[in-house]
């Protein structure tokens, strides 16, 4: 049964990092010997300071960035031997800032070019460029310069210019800098949508209310080196990691850390925002001796 589950793992290793290190031509060791798996499926954070290695290391997966040394596996084939276009067919990059990754006259030529290349007929593509607009509400913008688009619909451009070429893994730069309330729920709906299709999900942030609420596994960086691996709310409760990495513990955390001083027995889920308001619920509830019908 062992064996049967390690093959079934290793079936579904979707990126495979061995000893990989990465050299800046000014001599700057951004990476340093960076060892990594990530599955299919998986909704997988990256996080630490700036100049921790993070963009650094989402550059190896679809080929903007060659290792030094070591390799990068992604679907079992080696990124030094792929071409780039393929890769970037199976690694979509939404990066940071949309202002360096759209460059077209128009977003619907914006749009158009992300897929050309794919194969589709004229037809198909006139349908693809449609329904993209449409499920990201560009429609309105399509025949406008991207540079005259506010900040958060160049935003929702440069990600919709990913997600229409359909990639198996979608890698998120900061997803929710500079976005207001509607746009950090925007990227949280996409983020599941996404997820509940099978994609793998990489995201790059410092976000960490977003991150103890969106993503399960958490990989902490410092120093061109990964410090920690593992579930995010374990990851985010551990303050000698937090200080090495320059993060602050989430406030659910620290309300549940609270709690626990108070002898309060709370159960593990509660750092998700809506298991701890549903848990605060029943337990004043139950100490008020409220019943289901709202009467003491």
């Amino acid at each position: 049964m062992e064996n049967d589950n390690m093959e079934k793992k290793l079936e579904n290793l979707q990126i495979l990092v061995n000893h990989l290190t990465y050299h800046y031509p000014d001599g700057t060791i951004a990476l340093k010997g960076i060892n990594l798996n990530i599955y299919s499926g998986e909704i997988v954070g990256i996080m630490g300071k700036n100049g921790a290695g993070k963009s650094t290391l989402i550059k190896t997966f679809n080929g903007l960035l060659k290792p030094t040394t070591g390799t990068v596996y992604i679907e079992n084939d080696e990124v030094n031997n792929v071409l780039m276009s393929k890769l970037t067919r199976k690694v979509g990059i939404v990066f940071q800032n949309p202002d360096l990754q759209l460059f077209a006259n128009t977003v619907e030529d914006e749009i158009r070019f992300s897929l050309k290349n794919l194969n589709f007929t004229k037809t198909e593509l006139e349908n693809q460029i449609n329904l993209t607009l449409e499920k990201f509400k560009l429609k309105k913008f399509q025949n406008r310069t991207p540079f005259t688009l506010s900040g958060g619909e160049k935003k929702r451009l440069a990600i919709a210019s990913i997600m229409c070429r359909n990639p198996e893994i979608i890698v998120f730069d900061e997803p929710t800098i500079g976005q207001d309330a509607e746009g950090v729920e925007f990227i949280r709906n996409l983020i599941k949508e996404k997820h509940a299709e099978g994609k793998t999900i990489i995201i790059v942030s410092h976000d960490i209310e977003f991150a103890i609420d969106n993503i399960p596994r958490t990989i902490l960086m410092a120093d061109g080196l990964i410090i920690a691996d593992g579930p995010t709310n374990k990851i985010l409760s551990q303050d000698q990691i937090l200080n090495i990495g320059s993060l602050i513990s989430p406030q659910l955390i620290k309300l549940s850390k609270f709690l626990i001083d108070l002898k309060i027995k709370v159960p593990e889920d509660v750092y998700i925002k809506e298991n701890m308001v549903q848990f605060l619920g029943s337990y004043f509830k139950d100490k008020m001796g409220i019943t289901e019908g709202g009467k003491q």
